[in-house]
């Protein structure tokens, strides 16, 4: 199966690196990236053909993953209308909705929305996916194996949810890195080394993270455990929660689920 991104950014980058990564053939991937240093950057990294310019040849192929700025979904949507015949689009722009797209693209109706998220860099990412009902199980099953690339894979039934999706994983790493940040910030203060700061805070997010993936508790219990009455971790979760930290976290996620609202508003209109 052939493959064409356009853009080739950093998302375009980790997929295409998935890709090779789990022995797609290179020959079967291209790429179009207007930036002449960007698109030579991945024709030499990844061995992939690289084009300009959307054009007959770089669309003489069966998945287009649209990997541009939410901006730019509109000009390069009507660009790619008149070379469009039976290929699979599917787009990763953050609030694009698929009637906006489909419209823009003249009424084309095989089109997935995905809500990847960063650290598909690492090939350990999550993707939500949304597909209409007109896109077939052959289709949803190319667009699972495109994404699943970059990590793992995870089907939405209502589009809206992309909304929430995009607030939770899709700026979730942001979350994490501000409370890594935080973590290091305290140790200094402590007065810690930066190194050893850093060192600390990052190896017990990411151990804490796997051992909550490997355990099939809830992460409250796993919670619980770490907390001795009267101990160092009470003392700790208790600033927090006099602090209503965690209200302040969910109140967060849903100012960017309104924000992703507000962005498929904004960017859908004509």
């Amino acid at each position: 199966m052939k493959i064409t991104f356009i853009g080739g950014g950093n998302m375009a980058s980790a997929m295409i690196g998935g890709l090779v990564r789990k022995r797609w053939p290179r020959k079967a991937i291209q790429v179009v990236e207007i930036a002449p240093a960007a698109r030579d950057r991945i024709a030499r990294e990844f061995g992939v053909r690289a084009h300009a310019a959307p054009g007959a040849q770089a669309l003489k192929t069966d998945c287009v993953v649209l990997a541009v700025k939410p901006q730019q979904m509109r000009d390069v949507a009507r660009a790619l209308k008149p070379l469009l015949a039976s290929q699979l689009v599917v787009t990763i722009a953050a609030g694009i909705r698929v009637k906006d797209l489909s419209r823009w693209l003249g009424g084309y109706r095989r089109v997935v929305r995905v809500m990847p998220n960063t650290p598909a860099l690492a090939h350990a990412g999550i993707s939500g996916l949304y597909a209409p009902p007109a896109v077939s199980a052959g289709d949803r099953a190319i667009a699972d194996k495109v994404l699943g690339a970059v990590g793992r894979t995870l089907w939405f039934e209502r589009e809206q949810d992309l909304d929430a999706v995009t607030a939770v994983s899709g700026s979730g790493p942001a979350y994490v890195f501000y409370f890594i940040e935080a973590l290091e910030r305290a140790g200094r203060e402590l007065g810690l080394l930066p190194d050893a700061a850093h060192r600390l805070a990052l190896e017990t997010f990411a151990g804490a993270v796997k051992l909550a993936a490997q355990s099939s508790e809830a992460p409250e219990t796993l919670r619980s455990r770490v907390t001795s009455r009267g101990g160092t971790t009470e003392r700790a979760l208790e600033s927090m929660e006099s602090d209503r930290v965690k209200e302040a976290v969910v109140r967060a996620v849903r100012a960017a689920a309104e924000r992703s609202r507000e962005l498929g508003d904004e960017l859908g209109r004509d």
